[in-house]
């Protein structure tokens, strides 16, 4: 069974658009028009896509935060509209890092808070604050008011608030917008250690490098649709981007060297040995450029 499975979602809104300088019309926007996805057990699930493709409503639909139009969700084997509150208590959810706490509390304060919410005793509460400030490495502040805490303490913070209850699926929708490399940095070992842990993890981003660095599988998301999905190697090999080889090579007459477009670079590399070989050459540095998920990810959304 998938950790997270949705199947045929579609979700439209009803917005206004100015006509003039008065009125307005109604509009329809169709968020999803059918998004399908599968999530596993110890696996790092990234979703992405420009901004209005789809990402964040299709977060709110998992977490029970919005109801689809039709199409079926479940997570953990919950339903996600039938069985939205067995839902809830197995999923942690990061979608506004920096919202939901109180300012005048302690980031200790606050996880102790929102524990005793999910029905935790007091003791365990304080336990599981203490273990998580840990975890996010904001022990050292844990008794400062929320209100003096940096956006990327409060990124943290949100984070283990979104553990405090022990869920198996994790949704983190941008946990790292606006941070510094350090606090970024941090965020990506967490959800590394997520995924060791077992957890499902499904993360939105733009950042295409940070996906590319912690997620297991992508499926990039465009006017509502996922439009590919696959591990960010097989995306790339799906969409014929190429590899560029450089090899250099030296003989008698001194040292060249070889540059190749390809789309196997594993088959290119042995014929340029081979090649070298055949010729009396000795290879003294061989370097593979591999395509960037920015580049599969600009692929897709341009069609």
């Amino acid at each position: 069974m998938s950790a997270v499975e949705a199947i045929n979602l579609r979700k439209s809104f009803i917005s206004y658009e100015r006509v003039g300088l008065i009125r307005r019309r109604k509009v329809k926007v169709n968020a999803l028009n059918g998004v399908s996805l599968s999530i596993k057990w110890g696996e790092v699930y990234g979703l992405l896509g420009p901004n209005g493709a789809g990402k964040t409503t299709t977060v709110k639909i998992l977490s029970t935060l919005l109801i689809p139009d039709s199409g079926l969700a479940r997570v953990n084997g919950f339903d996600v509209v039938k069985e939205a509150r067995r839902v809830r208590g197995v999923i942690g959810l990061v979608l506004y890092p920096d919202k939901g706490f109180y300012s005048r509390l302690s980031g200790f304060e606050n996880l102790v808070y929102f524990g005793r919410l999910y029905g935790l005793s007091r003791g365990k509460a304080e336990e599981r604050a203490g273990e998580l400030l840990k975890v996010v490495n904001l022990d050292w502040a844990s008794n400062r008011p929320y209100e003096e805490y940096s956006l990327g303490m409060r990124a943290r913070l949100s984070i283990a608030r979104a553990l405090i209850h022990d869920p198996p699926v994790v949704f983190l929708d941008e946990p790292t917008i606006g941070l510094d490399p350090v606090s970024a940095r941090s965020i990506r070992g967490l959800i590394k250690s997520l995924k060791k842990e077992g957890r499902a993890v499904l993360l939105t981003s733009h950042n295409l490098w940070e996906v590319e660095e912690v997620c297991d599988r992508v499926g990039i998301i465009s006017e509502g649709r996922v439009l590919v999905e696959g591990s960010p190697r097989d995306i790339k090999d799906k969409l014929g981007l190429r590899y560029v080889i450089e090899a250099e090579v030296n003989g008698d007459s001194g040292s060249s060297v070889i540059r190749v477009e390809t789309t196997d670079p594993v088959a290119e590399l042995r014929r340029i040995m081979l090649e070298a070989e055949g010729n009396g050459l000795r290879i003294s540095r061989i370097r593979v450029n591999e395509p960037t998920l920015e580049e599969a990810y600009i692929k897709v959304v341009s069609k």
